[in-house]
């Protein structure tokens, strides 16, 4: 059953186009990770933004829950450090994890 890892994304308004093309490249470094399958990149609609901030959401889908474990153990945390290094406290980060049950 795949599994779906999100990650949620304030971030300063000021930095937001920076953090984005940042972005970008990271989700690409994160396929490159075993079990990754695939991703979504979403921003928050303008009439529903924070003026202070702009919102991403990153959907990672990968095979299986034993890919998110192995990703946890081995990689989370200097991927995390990439961005806090890069852009200290402008922003901050949630994360959840969701199972596909099916598309209908």
């Amino acid at each position: 059953m795949s599994v779906i890892y999100e990650v949620n994304l304030a971030v300063d308004r000021e930095i937001a186009a920076e953090y984005r093309d940042w972005l970008i490249a990271h989700v690409q470094e994160m396929l490159a990770l075993p079990g990754f399958t695939g991703a979504r990149l979403m921003e928050t609609a303008p009439d529903q933004a924070d003026a202070a901030e702009t919102v991403f959401c990153t959907q990672y889908e990968l095979v299986d829950q034993s890919a998110l474990d192995e990703y946890l153990r081995l990689h989370s945390a200097r991927m995390r450090a990439d961005g806090i290094n890069r852009f200290g406290d402008r922003f901050r980060s949630t994360r959840r994890v969701l199972r596909d049950l099916g598309r209908y």
